[in-house]
């Protein structure tokens, strides 16, 4: 999401910040069926908007494949990674095997994104401390080498916010980077350990889901996904402050919520090549109740719950 609200998606999602009506009912009586229908239209069903006006006609269609997240492997590196960092990749991880039935591979390579294996699919920078604006754009530029994205000369990517995403569709594939502030190493206070967590969760969550940023003002109903967010403007605010923190933890939920297990289990079962299309709705209509039971296994798995929000667990009955 551009500033002055809360994060930068970048652009793989482009501009895709969509307006969400209240969901639910101020009675937080947990959300229906049709409420899960109108999430997955705002998170995954849209017009493509490339923000590459300049991308060459000759590269291959941008397509939302469901399984796409299941093909790949993840790279972290950049500084060593917090203990706190590392936990929530091994168990992010855990969570797709569980989800896609497939290992997800990690593999720690240092410093450098040049230790990463060939053709991964997220490439995960943490830092500490300021924004490593030209570390950062030095993997970028890899990046459109190895996967021939074929971005403008001296093309450069800003940092908006302390976590980000940005994604390509080159003519060697799809690929995600991410840069995520992680903590200092010292011991933690509570709300630095949600901070913390909440930002690289979001960020692998939609980086590997490939759902939309869906602004929500209506604050009197709940949430019931972690791509819901309330706009908060947190300009000019100083990213390791205090005041940061709480405000862009209280823009929305802490962890994922029951839908966003409920969706991966779609996205996984559908096999849709396309997933941006009407055939997700109508797949999730057709098989919910077997996609319901599934997220509530899924969300009963102690090891994966430091993952979970848990004031948005439910799921419909």
């Amino acid at each position: 999401m551009m500033q002055p609200f809360k994060r930068f998606l970048g652009p793989w999602l482009c501009a895709f910040c969509l307006l969400m009506p209240g969901l639910g009912n101020t009675q937080n009586s947990g959300p229906t069926r049709a409420d899960y229908l109108t999430l997955a239209r705002s998170g995954w069903v849209f017009d493509l908007h490339s923000a590459r006006s300049r991308r060459d006609v000759d590269l291959p269609p941008v397509r939302f494949d469901s399984l796409e997240v299941a093909k790949g492997e993840i790279c972290l590196f950049g500084d060593p990674p917090h203990a706190l960092a590392r936990q929530v990749v091994v168990r992010f991880t855990t969570l797709l095997r569980e989800v896609f039935d497939r290992r997800i591979a990690v593999t720690f390579a240092g410093r450098e994104i040049a230790n990463c294996p060939e053709q991964q699919r997220v490439y995960i920078r943490l830092y500490s401390g300021r924004p490593p604006s030209s570390l950062f754009n030095a993997d970028i530029r890899k990046l459109n080498q190895t996967y021939d994205i074929r971005l403008p000369n001296g093309w450069r990517e800003p940092i908006r916010s302390p976590a980000q995403t940005v994604g390509y569709f080159g003519r060697n594939g799809a690929v995600a980077h991410l840069l995520i502030n992680q903590p200092p190493l010292r011991d933690l206070t509570p709300l630095e350990q949600d901070y913390y967590k909440s930002i690289l969760v979001e960020e692998m969550f939609q980086a590997v889901s490939f759902g939309a940023d869906i602004l929500k003002f209506d604050r009197q109903t709940p949430f019931y996904s972690k791509l819901q967010e309330v706009p908060v403007n947190l300009r000019y605010v100083p990213w390791q402050s205090e005041q940061f923190m709480s405000g862009l933890l209280g823009s929305n939920p802490s962890g994922l919520c029951g839908f966003d297990i409920f969706m991966l289990h779609a996205l996984a079962a559908a096999h849709l090549e396309t997933v941006n299309s009407i055939a997700l709705l109508e797949y999730i209509d057709q098989n919910f109740d077997d996609l319901r039971d599934l997220s509530r296994q899924t969300m009963t798995r102690p090891d994966l719950h430091m993952l979970f929000d848990d004031t948005c667990e439910a799921i419909p009955g």
